[in-house]
């Protein structure tokens, strides 16, 4: 589904960034969820070296993803995923047991598994040649790996975390999907599988198609 754009809800994305970051900005997650559910959406381009006053007034931290759903602007991944997910049971089930699981998974993606990739990407990119970050290096990866020893465990042998695919897949897979330049899921190929899975989906790959 190409975006439209006469939709009413549009999703801000950075107009250019470095190489390193391309595919993996954050307003890919609310596009991959418009693109399941085929909710159109359009786009405003801004730039990302020098981010306009009124995207401050959205977002105070000038980041994406942004939504702008009529006269309503919210902000945040998880937020969004949710109120993306209240459209659409594809999204977010209906029943009270499915939509538990699906928001502790979603929650768990962005609490319990992203921040350790959020230092990873310190240590790998942007601290690199730091000596701190050399010394730290071991020991993150080895704490990150028991993390997803766990998910990997409580994912079983399941296709998606909460039963159904939910709004709980977007947020994990575009998490692990930062683990892309480790081997932390070479180690662990029902994790490696599950990724694969996400990110073959025809609704993932139109997102980041348009995000490109």
């Amino acid at each position: 589904m190409p975006t439209d754009p006469d939709a009413r809800l549009r999703i801000p994305a950075f107009d250019w960034v470095p190489d390193f970051a391309r595919g993996f900005v954050r307003d890919l997650r609310p596009r991959w969820a418009c693109e399941e559910i085929g909710l159109p959406y359009s786009t405003r381009l801004i730039s990302a070296v020098d981010r306009p006053a009124d995207h401050y007034a959205r977002q105070p931290w000038g980041q994406v993803p942004v939504i702008e759903d009529d006269d309503l602007c919210m902000f945040e991944s998880g937020a969004i995923l949710l109120h993306l997910g209240e459209k659409d049971e594809r999204l977010l089930p209906r029943d009270r047991e499915g939509r538990a699981r699906a928001t502790s998974w979603l929650f768990a993606a962005y609490n319990s598994v992203e921040p350790l990739f959020f230092e990873i990407g310190n240590v790998e990119i942007f601290a690199a040649d730091k000596e701190w970050a050399k010394l730290r290096r071991p020991s993150l990866l080895e704490e990150a790996g028991k993390r997803l020893d766990r998910l990997e465990t409580a994912l079983g042998t399941r296709d998606w975390l909460a039963g159904e695919f939910s709004i709980a897949d977007i947020a994990m897979v575009t998490v692990l999907r930062d683990a892309a330049g480790t081997d932390l899921l070479g180690q662990r190929p029902r994790l490696a599988a599950y990724v694969e899975r996400g990110t073959s989906r025809p609704a993932f790959r139109a997102a980041l198609a348009a995000q490109l």
